[in-house]
């Protein structure tokens, strides 16, 4: 992933799929590095002796509300899962506000609203913010920056590093619902499926499973681009391939249907209240227990295999008992789901 393909910037660049690992790789990082930065993870160990790691996005999603969440829970829910995501316990979180001139003041009310209920039921706090008002038409009705403190819990030091041939990938829920309840709402579809997204904050549900158990080696999740980006993305980084059988992926009849429909794949389409996870062979059983025993978690499902050959791929077993590529997109045809 050299030189960017295109002297202007595109929509695409910020869809997670190739176009934004290009613009990371080829411009950012080369810049910026550092070995903090050189890991690209969603968060950062900022201090393994203290066990602090850091995380911070940025919210444009459009429509502002959606089926299942918005905006304000969307940006709390977010970051807290990137802090999750690195085995660490959100503490503190910071709130940054662009704002158009002339947004109704009731409608910033019911998001920061919206914010404040989330953060309650998850445990956080926000201890710092800033607030900016744009001329009207240089941003879109309110954008959002959210950044977050966590500890570590200890003894747990995940890392895409720690995966190995045979480790497991399990998947914590039914996929592809918040990309669905975006595109519905956003382009008027009645579907008649009443599709909620999944969005909501994964704390309650892994950090508990972490302190039980250290057969979990690496999560991840899968928003942008969805499933068939992560696994694209670990499988690339490690040269290592990733079997996945279809006939485990958990979707709703509902998604199905929508999918098809539609004509997009589910692997494809943006998740944010779920996770995946890298896991050693003898944890599956217990982890699975664990992750069933909690509302977000009932659905989970081993959904494939870390393998030597294919390098760099990852392949799914479909259920008509076909072999075929699950590449990761140039960029989601989906733009603006977080």
């Amino acid at each position: 992933m050299g030189k960017l393909k295109t002297e202007k910037i595109l929509l695409g660049h910020g869809s997670g799929g190739r176009l934004t690992h290009s613009l990371i790789k080829g411009l950012l990082l080369k810049r910026l590095n550092n070995p903090i930065l050189k890991e690209l993870s969603d968060s950062a160990f900022i201090n393994y002796k203290d066990r602090l790691a850091f995380t911070t996005d940025s919210f444009v999603v459009s429509p502002l509300e959606f089926s299942g969440g918005n905006i304000g829970k969307l940006a709390v829910c977010g970051t807290i899962n990137d802090l999750v995501m690195l085995g660490a316990l959100p503490e503190y979180l910071s709130l940054a506000l662009i704002i158009e001139e002339g947004l109704d003041y009731n409608i910033l009310e019911w998001i920061i609203d919206s914010i404040a209920i989330t953060a309650k039921r998850s445990g956080v706090y926000f201890v710092t913010g800033d607030i900016k008002v744009v001329e009207k038409g240089a941003c879109d009705k309110i954008f959002i920056n959210t950044s977050g403190i966590g500890r570590i819990i200890k003894n747990r030091k995940l890392s895409i590093r720690n995966i190995e041939p045979g480790d497991k990938i399990i998947v914590t829920g039914n996929i592809a619902q918040h990309g669905l309840a975006v595109l519905t709402k956003r382009k008027e579809l009645d579907l008649g499926l009443n599709i909620k997204s999944d969005c909501a904050a994964l704390n309650n549900l892994i950090i508990p499973i972490l302190k039980k158990t250290d057969s979990i080696k690496f999560m991840r999740d899968p928003t942008r681009g969805g499933v068939a980006t992560t696994l694209n993305e670990i499988a690339e980084s490690l040269r290592l391939g990733i079997i996945i059988e279809e006939s485990n992926i958990p979707v709703s009849i509902k998604v199905k249907t929508a999918c098809e429909l539609l004509g997009i794949d589910p692997l494809y389409i943006a998740n944010e209240g779920r996770a995946i996870l890298a896991v050693r062979p003898d944890g599956v059983r217990k982890i699975l227990s664990l992750l069933r025993k909690h509302p977000q978690g009932r659905n989970a499902q081993v959904i494939g295999t870390v393998v030597r050959q294919p390098r760099a791929e990852v392949i799914i077993n479909t259920i008509l008992g076909t072999q075929r590529i699950i590449d990761m997109l140039t960029s989601d045809p989906l733009p603006r789901i977080c």
